[in-house]
């Protein structure tokens, strides 16, 4: 859950007490901050390089080289679009082009409304049933890209929860 803007600085000290005060501890802390708050904000790696003195720089530096970590809210809905071999030979770049097409983002954004996360992965570890699509670990296998409208229509009226 996305906490309140006026309850990080506490809900990073937090986190920062229940680590080692040192530079080892940047990447668990990371972790939290990213499980506490869902991203990591612009506010919050500047409370971090205050509280461990260590320059934003090299914390975007480090949260910038792990693929874990994201720097904006996440949408409600994910979808990630393998690009493992087999999904490749079977047309997965085209079924990729045709979701950023739709959804008008590319893949690693979110859509302007919230509503969904595109992700191009390197392997969903279907292959026997590529190409395949994930929406929110939900696995649509042989997928071509004229289905594609029919699965995004059956996210774009649901709300979480």
């Amino acid at each position: 859950m996305i906490r309140p803007a006026k309850d990080k600085l506490s809900e990073i000290k937090g986190i920062l007490a229940r680590h080692p005060a040192n530079r080892g501890s940047l990447i668990p802390v990371l972790q939290d901050i990213q499980k506490e708050f869902g991203y990591l904000s612009e506010e919050a790696i500047g409370h971090l390089e205050g509280l461990m003195d260590i320059s934003a720089n090299e914390i975007y530096g480090v949260a910038t080289f792990y693929a874990q970590f994201r720097f904006s809210p996440a949408g409600e809905h994910t979808i990630q679009v393998c690009q493992g071999t087999a999904c490749h030979v079977r047309g997965g770049h085209q079924i990729l082009q045709e979701v950023e097409r739709r959804l008008g983002i590319k893949a690693g954004q979110t859509t302007a409304d919230g509503k969904f996360d595109l992700e191009r992965v390197a392997c969903l570890g279907c292959c026997a049933l590529a190409p395949v699509v994930t929406v929110d670990g939900k696995v649509y296998a042989e997928m071509t890209a004229k289905k594609i409208p029919s699965i995004l229509s059956k996210y774009e009226g649901k709300k979480d929860g």
